[in-house]
């Protein structure tokens, strides 16, 4: 099921004062609505490994004013951000793009503070897939299942 995109974001979990990122965030149809959600004191990341996508994110912030967004290039699985620096990562329509899931779930969890949350979608493969991948990883647990995603939590050794 699918929400409309504003609707979809208001499940996620997002508040004033945090730090997000969208990861594989394509042109960013979900950023002015998670610019909103965290406010002045609040940062999105909008990550993608596909240059047209940055140039695509660059001129909705400017557009729209978006002065907590900061358009982040990926290379493979790993970007420059700082470790721990995000409250939540949501990864929407993608993760069945992942040809190494397990590498990309370990950058996502080094993304991650520990007491933050994972947002991933199904997108176009088995729930049952999506769960294996996660698990297979030894570092996710899923705290919630929705109709369309998975809210998960870092494991901590």
């Amino acid at each position: 099921m699918l929400f409309p995109a504003d609707k979809r974001i208001d499940t996620f979990g997002i508040r004033n004062g945090f730090t997000v990122i969208d990861y594989g965030c394509g042109p960013g149809v979900y950023l002015r609505k998670v610019s909103e959600l965290v406010g002045d004191k609040g940062k999105v990341y909008a990550v993608d490994v596909h240059e047209l996508a940055m140039e695509a994110v660059k001129r909705k912030i400017s557009k729209y004013d978006l002065a907590n967004v900061e358009p982040v290039l990926a290379r493979g699985y790993g970007c420059d951000l700082e470790a721990h620096v995000a409250d939540v990562i949501y990864a929407v329509d993608m993760f069945h793009m992942i040809k190494k899931p397990t590498p990309f779930l370990r950058e996502l969890h080094r993304l991650l503070k520990k007491n933050g949350h994972l947002i991933i979608d199904d997108g176009h493969q088995s729930r049952q897939l999506t769960k294996a991948k996660i698990k297979d990883s030894a570092i996710w647990h899923i705290d919630e299942e929705h109709g369309d995603r998975l809210k998960c939590t870092p494991i901590h050794e």
